[in-house]
C-alpha cells in the first residue's frame, strides 16, 4: 500500500489499516504515523497561501500493525497562521499527538541568514548504500540511506553523529512529486546521533520530535537529500540532538530536534 492509498483511506473512512513493511521494533515507524496525522491536518487548511511552518510530535505509545483512527482539531485560525492538533488512536487510547502550524508569507524588514551551508559529500553514485538486512527494522527497506561521514550505529565509535544522503527506495516507490507528509516521514528514518558510540545494538525510542520547515519542498521521490546530525547532550538514559536537511540543490530546507530514550 502506497502513501497515496493510506492518505485516501484517511480522507474516506474513520479507521485506517496500517500497511505492511513499516515496523520499527515494537511499534510502527514514527515517520509513517507522523505523516498520517500531518496529512489529516493538512486537509483542514483551505488557504493555498498557507504552508507548513513547523510541526512537533509526541510519541505517546507504540502503534501496532492494526487499524488506527486519526482525529484533528483546529486550535486557532488567524489571518496569517493556523494551528492544528492531530491525534492517532488505537485500542481506545491516544498513541501520538501532532501540533502543526501553517502560515502565509509576510513582508518583514528582518532578513537574516546564519544557517549552515551544505556539507560537501561525494555523489551518491560513488558511495555505498546501507544494505538492508532482515535483522534490521522493516521500515529501512523503504528508504535508500548512504553514510557519507561518521560511523554506523553500534560500532563503538569514539564520536557520535554522522551525515549522508537519503531518499525513498527506488525499488519500492514510483517517481513523482514528493508531498509534504511524505517528506516529513522521510526525515525520521535516520537513527539517533548517539548510536555510533554504542558497542552493541540497543533499543531506542523517540519521545518528542520537532521539525521547522524553512522552504517549500519542491522535489521528486527519487531526489536525494543531505542529512547531518549533531548530539547536544546524552546522559541519564536520554539524548537530545538536532539535524539539518538540504535538498538536491543544497538549499537548507528543514531543521529537526528530538529527544530520544536510550535503553542501555
Amino acid at each position: 500500500m502506497s502513501f497515496g492509498q493510506v492518505f485516501q483511506e484517511i480522507d474516506q473512512q474513520e479507521w485506517v489499516e496500517i500497511p505492511e513493511g513499516w515496523l520499527q521494533g515494537r511499534t510502527i515507524f514514527g515517520g509513517l504515523t507522523t505523516a498520517m496525522m500531518l496529512h489529516k491536518a493538512t486537509q483542514m487548511i483551505h488557504d493555498p497561501q498557507k504552508r507548513l511552518l513547523s510541526t512537533s510530535v509526541v510519541f505517546v505509545g507504540p502503534v501496532q500493525e492494526k487499524p488506527v483512527k486519526v482525529t484533528v482539531e483546529i486550535l486557532r485560525q488567524g489571518k496569517s497562521v493556523t494551528n492544528i492538533e492531530a491525534r492517532i488512536w488505537q485500542d481506545d487510547a491516544v498513541q501520538g499527538i501532532l501540533l502543526a502550524s501553517f502560515g502565509s508569507d509576510r513582508e518583514s524588514v528582518v532578513n537574516m541568514d546564519q544557517t549552515r551551508t551544505a556539507p560537501q559529500y561525494d555523489s551518491p553514485e560513488s558511495l555505498v548504500k546501507l544494505p538492508y538486512h532482515p535483522l534490521m527494522p522493516q521500515c529501512y527497506q523503504n528508504y535508500d540511506l548512504i553514510w557519507a561521514e561518521g560511523k554506523y550505529p553500534c560500532t563503538a565509535a569514539e564520536k557520535p553523529d554522522f551525515g549522508g544522503w537519503f531518499r525513498y527506495a527506488e525499488s519500492k516507490f514510483e517517481a513523482g512529486p514528493l508531498s509534504m507528509p511524505e517528506f516529513i516521514a522521510m526525515l525520521d528514518i535516520w537513527p539517533a546521533g548517539i548510536f555510533p558510540i554504542l558497542k552493541k545494538p540497543a533499543p531506542g525510542s523517540s519521545i518528542s520530535w520537532y521539525v521547522t520547515l524553512l522552504e517549500p519542498i519542491q522535489a521528486d521521490r527519487r531526489d536525494w537529500f543531505k542529512y547531518k546530525v549533531f548530539t547536544d547532550h546524552s546522559a541519564h538514559g536520554y539524548s537530545t540532538e538536532y539535524a539539518h536537511i538540504w535538498d538536491h540543490n543544497d538549499r537548507l530546507v528543514a531543521i529537526c530536534r528530538q529527544t530520544v530514550a536510550i535503553f542501555t
